[in-house]
């Protein structure tokens, strides 16, 4: 029932209502990491504004064994690119903070000096850092608070996995790309490995509320509960004056 091009082309008209709002000849920003997501953003962005508008960053911690995904993609769409490895960064401030880091802190810290990076490049590009994440991946929190949870503008955090690789189709972006499937980059794992269901399991649950496994439901459930604070605002108080 999904109708990949009505909703490619809405979104490359809510892209260009954004920019058009929200900074007018600005440029996208986007980090590029050779999967789906950062793909199917991207090639809506070069739709809405042009590719001469579109500006893809790399950003590998040492050596990333699939950045020729990320190279692809740059290629295919024929946008400015610029490589800025982080491997020192992440070091640097490892090595300086004076406690021992939790191994969580270890996974997420490389994410969210991404997106520092990504923002440094944004503000000297007069850009708008572009969000990558899906709603399956913010469903169940399978993303960074403040790392690629973060930027200005999200055009696909409305779709789940399965309709962002069908406006992938849509966008006529390499199979390669689009069925490429996500690894964490540092067990090996994949994110269904991790995650402990597919994702062809979690977008039907998602959207018709249907799932057989009990196990994986609860587990599903117990996900969404504990991670909706990432899709929210951070509560302030409110002084009565």
């Amino acid at each position: 029932m999904f109708d990949a091009e009505l909703q490619k082309n809405n979104c490359v008209e809510w892209i260009r209502d954004f920019f058009e709002k929200n900074g007018k000849d600005c440029n996208a920003v986007v980090g590029i990491s050779g999967g789906k997501d950062s793909s199917v953003v991207a090639a809506l962005c070069v739709q809405a504004l042009g590719r001469e508008r579109v500006i893809g960053v790399l950003m590998p911690c040492g050596v990333q064994h699939d950045i020729d995904m990320a190279e692809l993609l740059v290629q295919h769409l024929g946008i400015k690119s610029h490589i800025v490895n982080i491997e020192a960064a992440v070091r640097g401030l490892t090595e300086h903070i004076p406690v021992e880091l939790s191994t969580q802190s270890r996974v997420n810290l490389p994410a969210r000096i991404r997106m520092a990076a990504l923002y440094a490049v944004s503000q000297s590009y007069n850009g708008r850092v572009a969000n990558t994440c899906n709603l399956s991946e913010d469903w169940v929190g399978y993303s960074t608070r403040y790392g690629d949870a973060a930027g200005d503008f999200s055009p696909c955090s409305g779709f789940t996995v399965t309709e962002v690789k069908a406006i992938g189709r849509a966008l006529k972006l390499p199979d390669v790309l689009v069925d490429k499937v996500p690894i964490d980059g540092l067990s090996g794992k994949t994110d269904e490995d991790n995650l402990g269901f597919t994702y062809d399991e979690l977008d039907r649950y998602i959207r018709t509320g249907e799932i057989k496994d009990a196990e994986k439901k609860a587990r599903i459930d117990r996900l969404h509960e504990l991670n909706k604070f990432k899709l929210e605002l951070m509560p302030a108080f409110k002084p009565v004056l």
